[in-house]
C-alpha cells in the first residue's frame, strides 16, 4: 500500500464504492466526495495526491480549474463513453488520463502511474 490519498467524485454511487474498494488496496486513504465543493474541501483536507472524477458531473472546464488550484494533484477523469477526442481534451485540461467509468483496473493503473510520475518529477 502506498502512503497516498485519493478523493473520488462519481455520478454513480455503485461505481464510487467499487472504485473506493479497489483503491483502498493500493492507497492509504480514499474519500468519496458528494459535490464539487466537497471535492475541493476533501482534496485540501486530506492532502490528496489523486482526484478521480466523473467528467459528466464536472465538465472539462472544471478539470482545468482543479488543475490550476491543485497543481500537485494528479487528476484521473472517468466517463461512461470515453473516446480519443475526449482523452485529448482531458489531457489538454490538465488531467493525467481519462478512463471508462466502469474500468476500475484502468483507473487504478492510471492513478498509480500518475502519482509515480509526479513523485519522480518532484524528486
Amino acid at each position: 500500500m502506498q502512503a497516498l490519498s485519493v478523493v473520488l467524485f462519481q455520478s454513480d454511487s455503485r461505481i464510487a464504492q467499487a472504485l473506493a474498494s479497489s483503491l483502498h488496496s493500493q492507497f492509504q486513504s480514499v474519500h468519496v466526495a458528494r459535490s464539487l465543493d466537497d471535492l475541493r474541501l476533501a482534496i485540501a483536507k486530506h492532502r490528496a495526491d489523486v482526484a478521480v472524477l466523473d467528467v459528466e458531473l464536472s465538465r472539462l472546464s472544471e478539470v482545468e480549474k482543479l488543475h490550476h488550484e491543485f497543481p500537485c494533484v494528479s487528476i484521473v477523469c472517468t466517463h461512461r463513453l470515453a473516446d480519443e477526442e475526449m482523452w485529448a481534451a482531458a489531457l489538454a485540461a490538465g488531467a493525467a488520463d481519462i478512463c471508462p467509468a466502469w474500468d476500475t483496473r484502468g483507473i487504478l493503473s492510471s492513478a498509480l502511474r500518475s502519482t509515480a510520475t509526479s513523485h519522480s518529477a518532484a524528486a
